[in-house]
């Protein structure tokens, strides 16, 4: 597993789903991240990437980007629950 730092120390990279986004000529994606603290305390990040570098918010989905994000939180079960979205 991937290591993540937080504010709350070191966590793992537990399931991760990325979503292609571009407005105009500019591309990046947009990462929601399910990550576990040591004591198994389950944490949820946003974030997004140009160029392959992470960024911290802030994050703006669109509304049809959130319906892409439901759709493939099939693949990603555990995300899915912690997020309280059950997939369509």
């Amino acid at each position: 597993m991937s290591k993540a730092a937080t504010p709350w120390g070191p966590a793992e990279l537990v399931e991760e789903l990325t979503l292609a986004q571009r407005v105009g000529d500019k591309r990046f994606t947009s990462h929601v991240q399910l990550l576990e603290a040591p004591g198994g305390e389950r944490l949820v990040r946003f974030a997004y990437a140009t160029d392959g570098s992470a960024r911290r918010g802030p994050v703006t989905l669109r509304v049809r980007d959130l319906e892409r994000l439901r759709s493939r939180l099939a693949d990603r079960p555990q995300l899915a629950e912690a997020l309280g979205l059950m997939p369509q």
